[in-house]
């Protein structure tokens, strides 16, 4: 488990370079017009990841919540599919963000396979939530995710702003 939240810690710093370079300095996609759904996916994707950033260090998801923590999973897979569609429907990205884009599938697809072993390990467990502690990784983790929650806010209040709106979702 501790080479799965190792590499969450990964995704999140990449995730992290990618916000706040591509989409807030260099494009400033919070003032673009057509940026509105994008900016809403990666609102619903960013409270996706609040969830499993803040939880996944404390607590194992056992039983029938370990169905609902991959559904989470799938459902953060499905709306970055989305979100790369919409990518190219409505910007050309710069080389750097869409190779970054690349690394992230990357290091999510290897954080997948150490974490689904544990995950399936969860479903044979009664129901409930388990108390875990990683130690710092789990701070870091919590850390992390209070970012990425604060991000999706910030994304959210401004995809309602655009007029490419999440309306559209």
């Amino acid at each position: 488990m501790e080479t799965a939240l190792i590499l969450l810690a990964a995704q999140g710093a990449l995730g992290a370079w990618d916000t706040l370079y591509y989409h807030e300095y260099r494009l400033k996609l919070p003032s673009q017009p057509h940026a509105g759904k994008e900016l809403a996916l990666h609102a619903v994707r960013d409270f996706l990841y609040g969830i499993l950033f803040c939880t996944v260090g404390w607590v194992a998801w056992n039983g029938a919540l370990a169905w609902l923590f991959i559904a989470l999973l799938i459902a953060e897979i499905l709306i970055t599919l989305w979100d790369f569609l919409e990518e190219d429907r409505t910007r050309k990205l710069p080389p750097g963000e869409r190779v970054g884009h690349a690394i992230m599938g990357i290091v999510y697809g290897v954080f997948l396979a150490y974490l689904l072993p544990e995950v399936w390990r969860w479903t044979t467990q009664p129901t409930g939530y388990a108390r875990v502690d990683h130690g710092p990784l789990a701070w870091l983790l919590t850390l992390m995710g209070a970012g990425v929650l604060l991000s999706g806010l910030r994304d959210l209040a401004a995809s309602r702003r655009l007029p490419d709106s999440a309306a559209t979702l």
